[in-house]
């Protein structure tokens, strides 16, 4: 059955750009940092946390094709969908670094040449001037569009290949169906990298005199659960408004695990990255943490307050994760907190003591970039069948059981 994007569905997310639109252009307005920082961190805010959902997504289907998963079938097309957000959420943050390169904005402090320079003794700065063989803008765009050129071909060739299955039987389909299952493997290698670096490129150069070895697993970990939270709100969605007949309790079931699994996953690195640093006590590595501590405590606790203790009190249960409302509730409220996550790690390095609270542009911004991910998704769920009516494993997940 293919899904219809609704009128009702389409006014929505209509409604949520105009509304996200008009607050962000009144935030802007009102944005009097030099070079409008705060509004381009604001966008590397939003372009992040979604292009992060769809590489989670990307990253969650591989590993279900890699490990041959029978349950998840019913469900893959809709991480596909989730996928599609990926082209458009390159643009934006190629946008966002773009303007960084030819010093639009200043939130990368290392993009500016004359800290390299020693005869520039105002600017100068030793330590960037020390990782300058990676902090330099030529290689930091090969890799950047290396990383994104990978995501996105990968993401299509996924989605070519899962709609071919659809159209085949016999050997053929044991072949094209192996065939994914390779490159799936094959991806896991190069994400297990590039998810790692990329955190470095784009966030962690953000504070350019700290680095923690953590950090990478950090973001990732952040990236997996909204992906997860997305994924399971999604399918809820669906099988309210009639779409995905077969998928039953306990797909729901395992998809509430997934969210519960890796919000652990998430604590887990947030603490061991906090305490490892606090305990070590190194000023070089203290730094990061006492921005955060002394001028945004309350964001930093809500944070790790939301994103640990939500998951934890209210999935526990096997009941709490089949029950669609209470998924949906506490999924939003994880949603959300996972996008302050990410505000925690780029604001204070962006902004330094301009940032203050959020307010009408974060909103804003959030809101308009919302509307527009649930527009792509819900159109891109459209073109094609939501169950993949010829996968190998498909009798295996239709009667799924736990």
């Amino acid at each position: 059955m293919n899904f219809t994007f609704s009128k009702r569905a389409r006014t929505l997310s209509m409604a949520l750009i105009v509304l996200g639109a008009a607050a962000m252009l009144v935030g802007i307005i009102g944005d009097h940092t030099d070079h409008h920082q705060r509004t381009w961190a604001n966008l590397l805010v939003n372009a992040f946390f979604f292009l992060g959902i769809s590489l989670g997504a990307l990253f969650f289907y591989s590993l279900q094709n890699a490990t041959e998963t029978a349950w998840s079938v019913l469900v893959k097309r809709v991480y596909e969908g989730v996928m599609a957000w990926l082209p458009i959420g390159a643009i934006v943050l190629v946008v966002v670094l773009l303007a960084g390169s030819m010093g639009l904005h200043h939130i990368y402090h290392w993009m500016d040449k004359r800290v390299f320079d020693p005869t520039n003794l105002e600017h100068f700065d030793p330590i960037i001037a020390g990782k300058k063989a990676f902090l330099n803008l030529p290689f930091f765009w090969v890799r950047t569009l290396v990383y994104l050129a990978v995501f996105i071909l990968f993401a299509r060739w996924f989605r070519k290949k899962s709609l071919e299955l659809d159209q085949l039987s016999g050997d053929s389909l044991v072949r094209n169906h192996l065939l994914i299952y390779r490159r799936s493997a094959l991806f896991l290698v190069f994400f297990a990298v590039f998810s790692t670096t990329l955190a470095w490129d784009w966030l962690m150069s953000i504070d350019t005199h700290w680095f923690s070895t953590l950090y990478g697993w950090y973001v990732f970990s952040g990236m997996w659960v909204s992906a997860m939270v997305t994924g399971v709100v999604m399918v809820l969605y669906l099988k309210r408004k009639g779409y995905l007949p077969q998928v039953n309790n306990s797909h729901i079931h395992d998809m509430g695990k997934w969210v519960f699994a890796s919000s652990f996953l998430w604590s887990y690195l947030y603490f061991s990255q906090f305490m490892l640093i606090w305990y070590s006590n190194i000023p070089e590595e203290v730094t990061y943490f006492m921005a955060r501590i002394d001028h945004h405590p309350v964001l930093l606790w809500t944070v790790f307050f939301i994103n640990f203790a939500v998951p934890m009190v209210l999935l526990m249960s096997r009941d709490a994760k089949r029950n669609p409302r209470f998924l949906i509730g506490v999924g939003a409220v994880i949603f959300i907190g996972h996008w302050l996550d990410v505000i925690l790690m780029v604001m204070p390095g962006a902004l330094g003591h301009h940032f203050h609270h959020i307010g009408l542009l974060e909103v804003g911004m959030f809101t308009l970039f919302v509307g527009a991910f649930m527009t792509v998704v819900l159109k891109a769920l459209t073109q094609a069948p939501l169950t993949p009516v010829n996968h190998p494993y498909l009798e295996e997940s239709v009667h799924h059981q736990i």
